[in-house]
């Protein structure tokens, strides 16, 4: 029998991210999410300037009766530059899911340099994000993405992405997909795509070499999501490169030595 470096959780992580492509997990920080999801709630009812302030509860998952589909953007924009202003957003983000970053790519890790936010309202098609891979536009395929529901996300109200095993199966036969439209090519795989039920308190990651994306949400809710790559540091890296769009936050000390070692010359 092998001998295993893993720990049984490990192992379980790391076969069903090797199957599927993606792992849905308890975070271990919701202290640390609510903050996150507190700074948010703040900054936007200020933005909105509203009479009454609605509960949190309401915030998030009835924006749709507090923002009009023409402000969303600047909206968005608003809360996402909140986000780039503090230092300890993204060793926040980074804390809500360390141990499986750490068991899924390694312990050396870039991170990239800002953290994306969506927000889509009921009903709303300006939010669509048609199916695709990251890869297809130039990123790595040894950078993950970290999905972080700040509600229950389900159905419509969440995201869809094509299995592992399906991935493959449709990259070895790509040259029967490869004249879709975007829109053809949904309809030519939806059926094996799962649309991810991640509830508020778990997250994703997920490899985007796999397909994904969404559809009109049809819930009776808003989504909101963050995401953010990490990929590990010394792996190859696409058009998105290490100080441009990743930097480093987890460099070890011998890495450190090891990069700045000079050969001594006789």
């Amino acid at each position: 029998m092998k001998a295993s470096f893993f720990t049984e959780e490990e192992e379980g992580t790391i076969s069903q991210f090797l199957k599927d492509g993606y792992v849905i997990f308890s975070l271990k920080n919701i202290e640390g999410l609510n903050k996150l999801r507190n700074q948010l709630y703040e900054i936007g009812v200020n933005f909105l300037n509203l009479t009454k302030n609605p509960s949190l509860e309401t915030f998030f998952n009835q924006t749709q009766d507090l923002v009009p589909v023409e402000q969303l953007n600047e909206f968005r924009v608003t809360l996402i530059s909140h986000l780039a202003q503090h230092d300890n957003t993204r060793p926040l983000v980074y804390s809500l899911a360390k141990s499986y970053l750490h068991w899924l790519i390694g312990n050396e890790l870039a991170m990239q340099r800002s953290c994306n936010l969506s927000i889509q309202l009921p009903g709303d098609s300006s939010s669509l994000l048609p199916v695709h891979s990251d890869v297809w536009s130039g990123n790595s395929p040894y950078e993950i993405v970290l999905w972080i529901p700040l509600v229950d996300c389900y159905q419509s109200k969440s995201m869809f992405i094509l299995p592992r095993q399906y991935s493959v199966d449709v990259y070895q036969n790509f040259k029967q997909y490869s004249h879709l439209s975007s829109e053809e090519f949904y309809e030519a795989i939806k059926d094996n795509l799962v649309c991810l039920n991640v509830p508020y308190g778990k997250a994703v990651i997920f490899s985007h070499t796999l397909p994904h994306g969404n559809r009109i949400n049809q819930e009776e809710e808003t989504r909101w999501t963050i995401n953010i790559r990490f990929k590990s540091l010394l792996s190859p890296y696409g058009t998105k490169e290490l100080g441009e769009s990743f930097f480093p936050v987890t460099l070890r000390p011998a890495t450190r030595i090891g990069m700045s070692y000079m050969k001594p010359e006789c």
